[in-house]
This record gives structure tokens, C-alpha cells and sequence, in this order.
């Protein structure tokens, strides 16, 4: 067992009474874990999912080898899993009485008797659907059926829960399938963007016209420069009476005012790619962030009307300031995404994701790679400015190179393009998470800003942590990662304390995201299937939270690896696990057992440590 003094450097210090060596911690995991569970481990329970079995390595500009960082690159890219071999017809679920729309050719079932008699085992008595809302709408197919389903396999409803609910949307942004159809067929118009775009060709060629003019002027007249030709009027004869055209030409004045937005002093949980999803967000709405952002959904994605995108802009009525946040490199498709819609979903502000620091996006021209084409990234602000009633915002990173910042350039130039907040990411792309946050960068940069707010992001795991960035010239801080490893964060924050949370506090926080996930994705058993893959990407991230009480020093830092631990009960080291296959017992004592078909890999590692 290693004393506090002896672990290496970059891992966090928990008290000595608490260490453990990682054979007897594993042991102690087996012993109450139960008996199905020991004899037949799921394949990829013996994975660590921050250790992996062979460590991938590249070769630097030298041909040493050196270690890869960041995302799991080795991850294999999966269609979605189907855990049913035959699934009942949508028209027989919601008990439709007009015949099935595809005919013949429908491949599912309409025999309730043959689904029933292939159907997984229900996982419970209670249906949080049903007892929340009066109406399950899954009927037989859901996993908890048995709550809400007669003896003759009719779905029941409560009627006064039905008429307390009738009317209220809680989740908002869905794709009209009109609106999808269009789309399809390239049949939405979008008059905005075409005015647009032509001044920005006209402006083009008014720049070249200027420029041919003014070197044609300055041959034929470089004789009369001596004499000093008279001009009309008294006028200065430094100033050309020929040029580009102006910011006003181009952007004419929009007959209504944009919506105003005051984002000052809040706390802004991040887009966060995969695990920023509506449940999770509702969870972090629980504990006090303030505002709140969809995860990034490509615009030519949802110029194509794909439903999977299209559902990334879903808002629950919780969230009472909720932006969505872009991706895109051309001015065209970004002003067409703006003007659709700004027309067509309910947000507070939408967001420009120039920090995206993944080879996908970047190698593009998209995410962080905005930052160095500033002549594009001009015309997609003004280009989408042009078009919102709401505010435009744009987050950023310090640079795209480790060792050569460029936002304190950019931002006096963002502020001439109308941004109305910039959040600044205290890292460059190539940095990812290997360092720590530049927060005396983001101090001068939010100085440059002024009065454009400017949110600070980056290594806030503490109340103190967040207190020492208001300390700077920030308007505002925004959190990422923190939330991912403590969600109760917000709460520390608005409340200058450390919570000292215990295991089942956070086995109920985990229960109400399950709760949120079918409600959001559904509770037959793709929905089910859905919410625990979600849930597992998520605990990737809950189990590098070491419990307050267990730290020799307050408060934890972002960055510090724990060290193998036994917590104060059972559940509390079986947080602490960052073994797949503990992770899947914590998603089964909530959503049943998993199918035997299924299989999890995470997306991210925990090597962004040292």
C-alpha cells in the first residue's frame, strides 16, 4: 500500500487509511458483486477504460515513439445495436385503428401474441412514464408494461394525470415532418441568406474594381501629386472618393431588434459532445447551471433534414436560457442553418463552435480551423448576424499551435462582426488536455473584449477554482469536464462550500437521469438500450470523482489521478471503479440486466491527467 507521500506526482493525495493496492481493490469489488455477474463477465469488463491493455503510439517529427492522447482513436465505429429480433409495428403499439401505413411491405409484426412470446422480461413493476404522465406511449413493447397494460394486452391510462398534462409540451424543437420533406427535396427557401450572399459577391467585386481604379490612378496622376491637384469642395485629397463598400451596405439594418440576452454572471454548462444530452443537462438544471447549450450539430446535417441532428436541438422546459451550438466552414450553409432556424425552433442564442479541436472538423476548415481563415469566419458571423433575431455567440480556443496564441488578435476583430459573447477556452488545439488552463491569457483577452462579455472555460472542479476565475475579467465562467465528473458542481459554486456527497445521493442522481433518458429516448428496449449506453458514457467521467471526505487535500484538482481507494461503503468504491464491467453493474441495478448482445466501449479515456 503506498503512503500519501510516496504516490508520484499527478495524483491526487487521499488519506492513508483509505489506499489500497489494485489486486485488493478488485477483489473487494468480486466479493459483493453478484454471483451471475462473477461467472459470466461481460467481454469487456476485464478492460480497463483508462488503461488499455496495449498503449497506442506514434512517431514524432524525430521517430521517437510517443504516446497518443485524447479521444479513444482505436475506438471501431458501430451502427446502432438492435437488442430485438422482431418488433411489433408502430400502428399496432399506439393501437391506431387505420391499417398499417406500409401494407405488406411492413417488416415488423402486427401479431401481439408472437411479439409477446419473443419479448425480454419486463424490468420492473413501476413505468416512470405512466406514473408521471397518465400514458405510456410504448404500450406492450415497454420494458415496464406491466404497470400500465390489461390482462387482454390493452394499454391503460389515468385520466386526471392525462388531463393534468393535456396540452403541455415539456420538450420542445421537434422536426416537423413537413419541414423534414422539404428539406429532402431542396424545396425550403431562404430569402435572407440569398440577399446576403449577394452582397457579399457584389462586395467582392466592388474591393476589385476599387483596387483596379486606384492603381490606374495612381500611375496617371503620380506627376500631378507634386502640384497639389485641387479637390472639389475643400475636400482632403487623402481620402478616395472610390472604395469597398462599407459594413452598413453590406449588412442592412434588420427592421426588428434582436432579443436581448444577459448573460453576465452565470453559470454556463458547456455543449459537450455525446454526454451533453438532454437528460444529462436536465440534471445539471437541477443543481443551479444557468444556462445551457445543445450539443453540436452539424449544419449540413440538419440542412438535410436528418432526424438524429434535428433531435440535438430538443429543449426541455426547464432549461429557461438554452442555446443550440453549430458546426460548419462556408458562409452559405451556415447562413441557410441560421435562417432556418430562426424560424422554425424556440432558443435564446445560437453558438458558433470555432474550438472543435477534432481531426474530422478541423482538417475541414470547421471548428478551431475557423481561426485561422478569418476572411470565411467574417462572413459566416455577419452572414448569420444577418439573419437571427437572437443573439450570436462563438466559442474559441486560445490558438490553434501550443506555443502561439492568436484569440487575443481575433477578438478585437469579432467585436466589429457583432458577437454578442465570446467563451474562450484557455488551451490551443494541439494542447487538448495535457496542460493546464491559461487563465491569465483569458484575463487579457477578456479585457480586449470589453464590453462584449467574455466567459472563461477550462480545469473548474471547485468552488475555489471558480472564485480564482471571477477573480479575472471574465462576465462569466463556463463548465465542462467538472460537470461531467460532479454535476452537483453548480451547487458548490452558488453555495462557496464542498459537498461531501454521498454514495447514495449519487446512486439517486444517476436514477433520475435513467428516469430523464426514457423519458427522452423511450422505455421499450431500444430506449432502455439507449439510456444505458448514454449512462455508461457518462460514468466514464463520474468515476474520477474521489469523495471529499477521503482527500488529504481540499479541494480535488481536474487534473489528478486517483489512486486506488476503498470508499466508506460498498457502492462508493464501486464508483470509484474505472473498469467497464463495474460500470455495467451500476446501469444494472438500475435499467435490469443487460442483453446478452450487448457490448461497450467508451468513447474517451482517462489519460488527460498529468
Amino acid at each position: 500500500m503506498e503512503s500519501a507521500a510516496e504516490l508520484e506526482r499527478g495524483t491526487a493525495a487521499i488519506k492513508e487509511q483509505f489506499l489500497t493496492t489494485k489486486e485488493k481493490f478488485h477483489e473487494f469489488l468480486a466479493s459483493g458483486r453478484p454471483r451471475q455477474s462473477r461467472d459470466e463477465p461481460d467481454g469487456d469488463s476485464e478492460e480497463p477504460a483508462a488503461e488499455p491493455e496495449q498503449k497506442r503510439v506514434r512517431l514524432d517529427s524525430d521517430g521517437d515513439k510517443k504516446k497518443m492522447r485524447g479521444q479513444n482513436k482505436s475506438r471501431p465505429h458501430k451502427k446502432p445495436q438492435s437488442y430485438e429480433d422482431k418488433r411489433l409495428c408502430p400502428s399496432i403499439v399506439q393501437e391506431r385503428d387505420s391499417k398499417c401505413f406500409y401494407g405488406d411491405k411492413c417488416r415488423f409484426l402486427h401479431d401481439v401474441s408472437e411479439y409477446m412470446s419473443t419479448k425480454a422480461a419486463d424490468l420492473g413493476d413501476q413505468c416512470y412514464l405512466f406514473s408521471s404522465f397518465g400514458r405510456c406511449q410504448y404500450g406492450v413493447t415497454c420494458r415496464f408494461a406491466k404497470a400500465h397494460t390489461s390482462p387482454e394486452l390493452k394499454n391503460l391510462t389515468d385520466e386526471d394525470l392525462c388531463r393534468r398534462w393535456a396540452g403541455q409540451h415539456t420538450v420542445r424543437n421537434l422536426l416537423d415532418k413537413e419541414l423534414q420533406r422539404r428539406l429532402r427535396k431542396k424545396q425550403e427557401r431562404f430569402p435572407g441568406t440569398e440577399a446576403y450572399l449577394k452582397t457579399v459577391s457584389r462586395g467582392k467585386k466592388a474591393e476589385l474594381k476599387s483596387a483596379d481604379e486606384s492603381h490606374a490612378e495612381s500611375r496617371s496622376g503620380a506627376g500631378d501629386a507634386a502640384n497639389g491637384p485641387e479637390t472639389k469642395d475643400g475636400a482632403d485629397p487623402a481620402v478616395k472618393t472610390v472604395g469597398p463598400i462599407t459594413d452598413a451596405d453590406i449588412i442592412k439594418l434588420r427592421p426588428c431588434e434582436k432579443k436581448q440576452v444577459d448573460f453576465r454572471d452565470k453559470l454556463y454548462l458547456a455543449p459537450l459532445t455525446t454526454c451533453g444530452n438532454l437528460p444529462f443537462r436536465r440534471v445539471c438544471k437541477r443543481f443551479g447551471a444557468d444556462i445551457t447549450c445543445g450539443e453540436m450539430a452539424m449544419v449540413t446535417n440538419l440542412l438535410q433534414g436528418q432526424s438524429s441532428e434535428w433531435a440535438l436541438l430538443k429543449r426541455h422546459t426547464s432549461e429557461d436560457l438554452f442555446g443550440v451550438q453549430l458546426e460548419g466552414c462556408f458562409p452559405d450553409t451556415m447562413t441557410r442553418c441560421a435562417e432556418l432556424l430562426n424560424q422554425n425552433i424556440d432558443v435564446d442564442f445560437v453558438d458558433i463552435n470555432s474550438g472543435c479541436p477534432i481531426d474530422l472538423v478541423y482538417k475541414k476548415g470547421g471548428g478551431c480551423g475557423l481561426m485561422t481563415r478569418t476572411s470565411k469566419f467574417e462572413q459566416i458571423v455577419r452572414g448569420m448576424n444577418s439573419v437571427l433575431d437572437v443573439p450570436l455567440t462563438v466559442k474559441i480556443r486560445t490558438g490553434v499551435q501550443q506555443n502561439c496564441n492568436i484569440a487575443h488578435k481575433l477578438i478585437p476583430e469579432m467585436k466589429k462582426w457583432g458577437v454578442s459573447l465570446i467563451t474562450m477556452h484557455g488551451r490551443s488545439r494541439e494542447q487538448r488536455y495535457t496542460k493546464s488552463a491559461d487563465w491569465e491569457y483569458i484575463d487579457t483577452c477578456s479585457k480586449l473584449a470589453a464590453p462584449v462579455p467574455l466567459f472563461g472555460n477550462g480545469d473548474i472542479m471547485s468552488y475555489e477554482d471558480a472564485m480564482k476565475a471571477r477573480e479575472t475579467g471574465v462576465s462569466g465562467i463556463m463548465v465542462a469536464r467538472g460537470a461531467l465528473i460532479k454535476p452537483w458542481l453548480f451547487t458548490e459554486i452558488k453555495e462557496n462550500r464542498h459537498w461531501d456527497i454521498s454514495s447514495g445521493e449519487r446512486l439517486d442522481i444517476l436514477r433520475d437521469f435513467t428516469n430523464y433518458g426514457l423519458e427522452h429516448w423511450g422505455s421499450d428496449t431500444q430506449g432502455v438500450e439507449k439510456t444505458r449506453t448514454f449512462l455508461l458514457e457518462w460514468l466514464s467521467f463520474l468515476c474520477r470523482y474521489i469523495p471529499v471526505g477521503l482527500l488529504e487535500r481540499v479541494p480535488q484538482k481536474i487534473n489528478e489521478r486517483p489512486p486506488f481507494y476503498m470508499g466508506r461503503d460498498y457502492m462508493e468504491s464501486l464508483m470509484a471503479s474505472q473498469h467497464v464491467g463495474d460500470w455495467i453493474q451500476i446501469s444494472e441495478m438500475l435499467l435490469g440486466p443487460v442483453p446478452k448482445n450487448f457490448s461497450f466501449l467508451p468513447k474517451h479515456k482517462a489519460n488527460a491527467y498529468k
